[in-house]
Parts: C-alpha cells; structure tokens; sequence
C-alpha cells in the first residue's frame, strides 16, 4: 500500500489507497499508485504545463518536473510535449483526463466525510469569490456568522476572477457568487433570489429633482460597471429596441468605483437594488427606478462537486444561504 505525500493540503494523511482496477485509466489498470501523482497528472492536465501545475500544487517547478517524470515511467506516455513554447497534452493523456479528475474527486470526497462534525473545531480558511458590492453587503454578517459558530476558521473574500469557474474547478475557491449559471458539468449551482437594478446619481444632478423619463435617462451620461472594462450591455439592447441609445462616458471595475465616480460629477450608473442601494445612500446618493424594463438580476451561488460530502462546506453554504435571503428581502439592503 502506497501512503499519501503531503503535496496537496486536501489528501494529506497517513491514509493509503490501493486502486486495483480502474478500467478508465487505460495503462493504469491494475496498479497500485500513489494518489499524489494523481493529483499532480491532473493538475498538468488542467494546467498544462509544469510551472502552472507547480503553483498550483505549491512546490517548485523541478519537483513538478521530476514528477512528470514518474508518470511518465509510470504510463510509458510523454503526457505533455513541448511545441513552441507551449506544451501539448499527448492524444492518450486527453483520453484519461476526465477519468484522472473524476478518482481525484472521488479520493478527496472519500477523505472529507467525517463521523462527527463541529463546525467550533473546524481550523479551515473559506473563501468566497463575488463582485465588490456583495462582498461589501455578504462580509460582515457572515463574518459574524463565522466567529461565533467557528472561531477557528477564517474568511478570504478575494476580487471577482475574469475566468468563471476555474478557480472553483482548480479547488482555490469554496463558493463563487454571481449572476451566471455555470455550464460546466462538475460545478454545482443553487439560484438564491433575484435583484433589480436602480439608477444612481448625485443629489444635485440635473435629473435628481423630478421623475425620470425614458429619454431624460438615455440622455444622461452613464458609467457602466464591467470588470472586463465593457462600455455595452443589456440596457443598451433594452434602449435600442425603444429607438434609443445613450452615451457611456466610462466603465468602471467595480460598483464601488462607479459609486464614487457618479458622487463627483453628473452621471448616472445602474446598481442591484438591494445589494448595493444602502450603499448608494450612505453616500447620499439619489437612487431612482430605471424607466426601462430590464432583466432581473439572479444570485447565484457556485461550488464544486467534490465538496457534495464535505460538511464545513455545507455548513458554509447555509449561512451564506440565510444572508443573502437577508439581504435580498424587501428592506434588506
């Protein structure tokens, strides 16, 4: 029996597996492996390339080439050629990739259930990737949520990714938040409510005073909120089938930015309602419904499958589950 090495924090133990027969990993059928080059087989696969599987896996990228090296003696399989500077995984390590992260998950699934859970003596970081302005309304009643029922645990909330998903599949993420249902097989989603969005401007603007027209908005100069720096979006679809356009001056990467942008000139931006409308006014900022029928926006909340029979995550998920209930409820924001 071959014990685990400590390379991926999630499988260490004294633990061992012995995988007889695994009709889907073609040559590896019938041996005994070590799960860490599992791991790492599918961290060059995903990856694909040393340095990237390296990072991943946070040990050095000779380590990693040694142990591209073994599953290369291992498979009699060259697993990734160079082409260029690139690297190209083999038509047989295409073939097995899908089966290779399917046992990982299944192992660290496996490895996660325990007898007895109490969530006061979980030792774990959690983190949560959404946009700026759920951060800013999720964060503190979770966090509150977390240093009374789990004092040992701690909350990282790091920007949005520009790549949906991946961080979630790659195991650095717990939960995703967003609007986007993911269309990756092995990434699970539950639809937490829906929001709306608001127009926000300055209290002096000259639109602050009176109700707000269709034209009087579409007029207006506006700053969309775009990680991606987008200066369209589906407002301006809505518009156009009125026969109308308006004039985006600028994109702002967060709702925070666009917030502080509108409070020193005369624009206007949109908001969810109740995540980020408090927000708004706080900030004296006056918050106005949009003349213009637009699509709701959903919440969405994102983790990966491998965390179905891991009760910390479960855990987790509920109490960001009852917040945003919260924070969605008439009142809430």
């Amino acid at each position: 029996m071959v014990r685990f090495r400590d390379v991926d924090e999630r499988i260490v133990g004294t633990r061992s597996i012995n995988i007889k027969s695994i009709e889907l990993m073609g040559e590896l059928t019938g041996m005994q492996l070590d799960m860490n080059l599992l791991v790492a087989l599918d961290a060059l696969l995903d990856e694909g390339s040393v340095g990237g599987a390296a990072a991943r896996m946070h040990v050095s990228s000779p380590a990693m080439s040694r142990t591209l090296d073994r599953i290369r003696h291992m498979t009699g399989d060259a697993i990734l050629v160079r082409t260029g500077r690139a690297m190209t995984p083999t038509p047989y390590a295409l073939s097995i990739q899908t089966d290779v992260h399917d046992v990982v998950l299944r192992a660290r699934t496996v490895l996660a259930r325990q007898s007895r859970f109490d969530i006061a003596e979980v030792e774990r970081t959690f983190t949560i990737q959404c946009h700026d302005a759920l951060a800013a309304a999720l964060g503190p009643p979770l966090l509150a949520a977390l240093r009374k029922a789990a004092p040992r645990a701690v909350l990282r909330m790091p920007a949005e990714s520009a790549s949906d998903a991946r961080e979630l599949r790659q195991g650095q993420v717990d939960l995703q938040i967003g609007a986007a249902v993911p269309a990756h097989g092995d990434v699970l989603h539950e639809v937490l409510g829906e929001d709306r969005p608001v127009v926000v401007m300055r209290a002096r603007h000259p639109l602050a005073g009176g109700k707000l027209t269709l034209r009087g908005y579409a007029e207006a100069e506006h700053v969309t909120v775009s990680r991606r720096g987008r200066l369209r979006d589906a407002v301006d679809d809505a518009l156009a089938a009125q026969g109308l356009a308006r004039r985006v001056v600028a994109a702002a990467p967060t709702v925070a930015a666009a917030l502080a942008w509108v409070a020193a000139a005369d624009l206007v931006t949109l908001v969810p309602e109740r995540i980020s409308a408090g927000t708004a006014r706080s900030l004296k900022l006056k918050v106005m419904a949009i003349p213009l029928r637009t699509p709701a926006l959903p919440v969405v909340v994102t983790w990966h499958r491998r965390h179905e029979g891991d009760q910390a995550h479960a855990w987790l998920r509920e109490q960001v589950r009852r917040v945003v209930a919260t924070l969605l409820a008439p009142g809430g924001a």
